[in-house]
């Protein structure tokens, strides 16, 4: 059950003190607390939940601030909740009223907060802020700065006084955020797929003595013969695949018995966790059996990881990085803010994306940009073709075989110079607020927080606008003015 309370931000004075004294109205978390829109972030928590049954919930603002905390500061579970005792101000970002010394949940509902939140809700409160910011800077047209850059669209009027058909611009690109696992290699995927089914045979089946100096024998000898593979700097290729193939065999033998076994006492003597991670087991020692006969190591739905079964191998080409393993992320920056177009943890051809975004940037502004900024895998022919039709101008060179030597003209180098924006909120996502490496290893978990990375940075953005607006100063990042009239 949940209670619908008054989200809105109490008076800094109404806040008690055990020790006396009053909050400082120039805090972070003030001033964050004032700009963040918890009306809406209750609507979508609100339905999670029956109105009229179960247990009260926790608010939704401790939950939201929690998670985004969190996020903020590169903490952990626990140390949001330490911080949470130690500090008033972040008590008074979270609605509380008075100072507490006891946290109000326990660090394992984080997980729960996670949840709550998918990453379409965290999508939906990060458009939110981007319309918040809009308006925030056409009331503030006059003292705003004209736009350079960053995929800000013209003004809202030509020279003969028409208004133009298409207005700003859209560039987009994609990235990868990398889960938290090891490298994978097929031989110690298979090495650990063995420790973890011996682990659940000791507890289907409790041996007896003579069994015990059997099966310890038998693993004793399994291990040897992995750790003379990996000890060596540079096993050849037989002796890996070598390796590979005893793995296989004892892997094999083991799942025979645990499936002989579940067949004779049933599933439910054995505990889901454990029964979900032999199902992973099952399909890897399928891929990997598949792959040895066929002497390739790419397959479909590839598992890189036991514990994390839903992170794929995502083929990135960076120098030193030639694959990643996480979740793959397609990004567009309208203005100096960054919107998630597509997030799943399956690779996909973010050059398919172009007229899907575009569309989605008509929705959300009602019309089309100038010019769409992207790399050269989103300009092919059917985007082409879409763009041309629309009166898009797409940037990149033309189709077919280049010229050489190649010159850029100085539309070209303009469209390159506007691209390193979204360079650079990926990397400031990566650098100051944990996009570089994903936690979580729930799906449901990994994907929001991966969001609400992206959302912090935008948050970010906007503050940095708003404090410097007020202080006076000339702001970092530029914004656009359009008419929200449809």
């Amino acid at each position: 059950m949940y209670r619908r309370e008054d989200p809105n931000q109490m008076y800094l004075e109404d806040f008690k003190l055990q020790f006396g004294g009053k909050l400082r109205a120039d805090n972070r978390w003030v001033k964050l607390s004032k700009h963040m829109p918890w009306e809406k972030i209750d609507e979508i928590y609100a339905q999670n939940f029956s109105p009229d049954s179960g247990a009260a919930a926790i608010s939704s603002r401790i939950a939201f601030g929690s998670i985004y905390a969190k996020e903020n500061e590169e903490w952990t579970d626990r140390e949001t909740v330490q911080c949470f005792i130690e500090n008033p101000y972040f008590q008074y970002f979270l609605g509380i009223s008075e100072f507490q010394d006891q946290p109000p949940f326990d660090p394992s509902m984080m997980v729960h907060f996670r949840k709550r939140f998918s990453k379409e809700a965290i999508n939906e409160i990060n458009e939110l802020i981007f319309l918040s910011a809009a308006c925030e800077a056409e009331k503030n047209k006059d003292d705003t700065p004209k736009s350079e850059g960053g995929g800000s669209p013209p003004n809202d009027t030509e020279d003969d006084g028409e208004l133009p058909k298409n207005k700003g611009k859209l560039i987009l690109d994609a990235t990868c955020a990398p889960s938290d696992i090891r490298y994978p290699t097929d031989l110690s995927l298979l090495n650990e797929a063995r420790e973890n089914t011996e682990k659940i045979i000791d507890i289907l089946r409790p041996p007896s003595q003579a069994q015990i100096r059997k099966n310890n024998r038998e693993r004793k000898k399994a291990r040897n013969e992995f750790l003379a593979i990996i000890k060596q700097k540079r096993p050849g290729i037989r002796k890996i695949r070598a390796a590979i193939k005893k793995q296989l065999k004892y892997l094999k033998r083991n799942i025979d018995f645990i499936d002989e076994f579940l067949c004779k006492n049933g599933f439910d003597s054995l505990e889901k966790k454990y029964f979900r991670r032999f199902m992973t087991i099952c399909d890897l020692y399928h891929q990997q059996s598949t792959m040895y006969k066929n002497n390739t190591h790419q397959c479909k739905e590839r598992i890189v990881s036991l514990r994390q079964p839903h992170v794929r191998p995502i083929a990135r080409g960076k120098a030193g990085k030639k694959y990643e393993f996480g979740q793959k992320m397609a990004l567009s920056v309208v203005g100096g803010y960054t919107f998630i177009e597509k997030q799943q943890f399956e690779n996909f051809n973010e050059g398919l994306l172009l007229i899907e975004s575009v569309r989605r940037y008509k929705d959300r502004f009602g019309f089309y940009p100038v010019a769409v900024i992207a790399d050269q895998i989103y300009r092919n022919q059917r985007n082409i073709r879409f763009c041309k039709k629309h009166g898009i101008r797409i940037s990149g060179s033309k189709l077919g075989k280049p010229e050489i030597p190649e010159f850029l003209n100085d539309q070209e180098y303009q469209d390159y110079c506007e691209r390193n924006i979204v360079e650079g909120r990926i990397g400031i996502s990566k650098r100051r607020f944990g996009l570089d490496l994903i936690m979580c290893y729930l799906p449901e978990t990994a994907l929001t927080e991966a969001a609400l990375q992206v959302l912090c940075t935008n948050f970010s953005v906007w503050l940095c606008f708003l404090f410097s607006f007020f202080q006076k100063l000339t702001p970092r990042f530029y914004f656009f003015r359009f008419s929200f009239a449809r």
